[in-house]
């Protein structure tokens, strides 16, 4: 069922490093942007927005995909423009989801995005099932978009929703301990200290820019994203402290409910997500975990000939949708 090629490392991105900070920043092919965006309001009042792309030959009752962005992402980063495109022209219509406060949404939200905000995307996953009555649904996340429909997935148990019809989630943070832990060793501080200081420019540029914004002072300035997470994410997001918000908001605690079929993809040298996240995990039978020898953070730049272009995981996103939607 799960026949994906290997993933071949290309020789001038050969470390995880390499394939982490260069691979997603290479140029890509851009689809124009045409699609309808369309507002969902949440419980709390905030709202979101959802970019619909529907391929000229799609028809009522047609293949769906819902793809979910990363920390700091939104429905223009590479990963998911990319997907939108090679789906589109798959004849699936996909919705790109941004998070609060990110992309098109970003003055709509008072409160701010984190990891454990899996109702939003069940709430984007309600209004595309009632634009797309009796279509099957596919639903990507990616990194902290990857924990979130998992947490999701997890959380619906048995109570599957009509048409959801699985789940993929790519290089997730699905144990936020064991990530915050990671971030904290060696050269890995890199990426904690990149995120902090991105954090920080966010939360300082919505309080000029964000009427309502909720706010809490950030002095003295966090140094890492742990210190971030406890004096602002855990109190914002009603959580005692980062760990209380580390414990709620990974997707770990939840995966052994899933009832949905879901892949986790992911990678061994991941320098953000470390393997050790993904085990001692009872996986129910419908979770199917792909770990890939080499890749990096979301990077995955293949040599060229065993795919159309060199985005390996773009094309193993493609391969399951093909595979669930018979295509």
């Amino acid at each position: 069922m799960l026949d994906f090629p290997p993933f071949r490392v290309h020789p001038f991105l050969r470390t995880a490093h390499l394939q982490t900070v260069i691979a997603p920043y290479l140029p890509f092919r851009q689809m124009p942007y045409s699609a309808k965006q369309r507002v969902i309001v949440l419980a709390d009042g905030d709202r979101v927005v959802l970019h619909d792309d529907v391929p000229q030959q799609w028809q009522p009752g047609g293949h769906v995909a819902l793809l979910v962005h990363g920390l700091g992402g939104s429905y223009q980063s590479g990963y998911v423009a990319r997907a939108a495109l090679k789906l589109s022209q798959l004849g699936v219509r996909a919705f790109r989801m941004d998070l609060r406060g990110c992309g098109a949404g970003y003055k709509l939200a008072r409160h701010p995005v984190h990891a454990g905000r899996s109702d939003d995307v069940a709430a984007a996953l309600t209004s595309v099932r009632k634009l797309c009555p009796g279509s099957p649904i596919v639903v990507v996340g990616y990194s902290m978009g990857g924990n979130l429909v998992l947490k999701m997935a997890g959380e619906f148990g048995e109570n599957v929703p009509a048409q959801l019809d699985s789940i993929v989630s790519i290089a997730p943070p699905l144990d936020l301990h064991a990530c915050s832990k990671n971030l904290r060793t060696g050269m890995n501080r890199i990426y904690d200290k990149h995120y902090v200081w991105r954090c920080i420019r966010a939360v300082e540029r919505r309080r000029r820019l964000v009427p309502g914004a909720v706010h809490r002072e950030l002095w003295p300035r966090p140094r890492s994203l742990r210190e971030f997470n406890n004096v602002f994410t855990a109190p914002l997001g009603g959580f005692r402290d980062a760990d209380d918000y580390y414990d709620q908001a990974s997707a770990r605690r939840v995966v052994p409910n899933i009832r949905v079929q879901t892949l986790i993809l992911t990678s061994v040298d991941d320098p953000i997500i470390p393997a050790s996240g993904f085990e001692q995990i009872n996986y129910p039978d419908c979770v199917h975990v792909r770990m890939a020898a080499a890749g990096g953070h979301m990077g995955f730049f293949s040599r060229a000939g065993c795919d159309p272009d060199r985005r390996w995981m773009d094309w193993r996103v493609v391969d399951w949708v093909k595979l669930r939607f018979k295509i």
